[in-house]
């Protein structure tokens, strides 16, 4: 047993010792790698340094060499700037000398153009002294003054000029004449032509046709109190007699007419006829037939391409669909004379929207909102002035019945479209018994006149025909009895437009050959 023992105390030393030489092998065997792991740590550290220390420098020389770069640029740039500097210094110098030189130059010129008044001064002083000497030599020859001579010669000038002038302006009127008649004739004939326009009258009767006479007891209501309510609505007398199936309407004012007939029509269709619903109809039947008229103005000013008109305007152009001139309805006669003013105008080299501006307007006097006293063309005239109209409408629409004076080209033009539309065949209806009584009463007050031998009323009365015995009537007389005669029928008689007055006196030579 104790050698038992002894055995495994020496094999736990043996394991002991093997334990401690091993541990001792591992440890310096760990030392080792733990130093050759530092050393390789150290050798990679100085090679990434040397790498890093090596790309720092070509980082570094590159951003030299761009420095580098940048500064010459920037000194190139300097540099031709510089010279740029030089070269308008040196101009500026060159400039500056030439300047001096010129300056140098003028400086003289001045010096010697002051002589050269000096010396024409003097001479004008000698020239002056000569002339009143030799003034003085011909005043004593002559035995006039001067102021004198002066005023004769001015007076045989002026009488040699007068004369020349005479004789020049009677060929150039006569020539005028001539030609002139033939282009206005041509250009009038053209402007009718080319305007093509329904110009007969409208023969409109403000009657109310109704299905039977049943309607009527209706109308007229429980003693008259219905007839009465509509009469009093719309200021229109509503006439209800034996006629057969129709009430007649009767006022001055179209559109009241026509609010009337609108009105009945509304009541007679619904069947409620009353007080109370009579006023109800003809209050909107008003509003409808002025809404109807400002769309009227609207689509006149957008079919005749007028643009730019204030809306007032365009209201009265409107209403004048419900006026009537000599029984010539006022819209279709004012558009025809706006169509015949663009194509006349433009016929002419003038502006046709401008003219045909001013012939739509034209009328627009006889429609106002109130009644002034005053022409319907001078109304006209205001109430386009109100509304901003240019100044040549403005006057072509006051002179068109000669109350004003024309200053412009157009006036003539709407004037002269203005007696087309009314002259046109079927235009304007009038009684035939006193049409014929107009035409007797011009002859009769030019035969009232001493000395006048025949008369002639021609153009449908716009023209009357005066002839004078030479032997009995001078010249200046004969225009006399010309002035005296159309101040006397602008007084006395009442007629449409205008009556040009012409009074004849020629003397005539007749012989026979035998």
């Amino acid at each position: 047993m104790g050698t038992t023992l002894i055995g495994v105390i020496c094999g736990v030393i043996g394991l002991l010792i093997g334990f401690f030489i091993t541990n001792t092998f591992f440890k310096k065997a760990i030392e080792g790698k733990s130093q050759n792991i530092i050393n390789d740590a150290k050798n990679q550290a100085e090679i990434l340094k040397r790498d890093k220390i090596l790309q720092a420098k070509e980082k570094f020389l590159q951003l030299k060499s761009e420095h580098e770069k940048i500064i010459s640029e920037k000194n190139h740039t300097i540099q031709i700037s510089e010279n740029r500097l030089k070269q308008r210094e040196s101009s500026f110098s060159q400039r500056t000398e030439d300047l001096n030189r010129k300056q140098k130059e003028i400086n003289s010129i001045r010096d010697n153009l002051t002589n050269q008044l000096e010396i024409l001064n003097k001479k004008q002083v000698d020239l002056s002294k000569i002339h009143d000497r030799q003034v003085e030599q011909l005043e004593v020859i002559s035995s006039l003054s001067r102021d004198e001579a002066k005023a004769q010669l001015v007076e045989t000038l002026k009488s040699d000029a007068k004369t020349d002038s005479l004789t020049y302006i009677k060929d150039v009127v006569e020539e005028a004449k001539i030609t002139a008649n033939m282009e206005a004739k041509k250009i009038v004939i053209e402007t009718i032509q080319r305007t093509a326009s329904e110009h007969a009258v409208e023969n409109s009767v403000s009657v109310f046709n109704i299905e039977s006479d049943e309607i009527k007891g209706r109308i007229i209501g429980r003693e008259g109190r219905n007839i009465r309510a509509l009469e009093a609505a719309t200021g229109i007398e509503i006439i209800v007699d034996d006629t057969p199936e129709s009430i007649l309407l009767s006022g001055f004012d179209p559109v009241r007419r026509e609010i009337a007939r609108l009105s009945l029509h509304k009541l007679v269709t619904d069947g409620r006829i009353h007080p109370a619903r009579i006023e109800e109809v003809v209050n909107k039947t008003k509003k409808q037939i002025e809404q109807e008229i400002i769309e009227i103005g609207k689509r006149t000013t957008i079919d005749l391409g007028i643009h730019g008109m204030h809306h007032e305007l365009t209201r009265m152009i409107g209403r004048m669909k419900y006026r009537s001139s000599y029984s010539q309805n006022l819209l279709q006669h004012s558009k025809e004379v706006a169509n015949l003013c663009a194509t006349m105008a433009a016929e002419l080299g003038l502006n046709p929207k401008l003219a045909k501006r001013a012939g739509l307007l034209h009328d627009i006097g006889k429609v106002p909102d109130n009644e002034p006293d005053l022409p319907h063309a001078i109304l006209g005239m205001k109430l386009a002035e109100k509304f901003k109209e240019k100044p040549e409408i403005c006057n072509a629409i006051g002179s068109h019945h000669d109350e004003i004076e024309m200053n412009s080209l157009i006036a003539p033009i709407v004037q002269i479209c203005d007696a087309i539309s009314g002259a046109r065949p079927g235009a304007r209806r009038e009684v035939v018994e006193a049409y014929i009584n107009r035409l007797k009463q011009l002859e009769d007050l030019a035969m009232s006149y001493p000395g006048v031998i025949k008369t002639y009323a021609i153009q449908a009365g716009r023209e009357l025909r005066v002839i004078v015995g030479a032997e009995k009537i001078s010249d200046d007389e004969a225009n006399q009895i010309s002035y005296d005669l159309s101040r006397k029928i602008q007084e006395e008689m009442t007629y449409p437009g205008q009556i040009k007055i012409t009074v004849i006196r020629e003397t005539r030579a007749v012989s026979y050959a035998k």
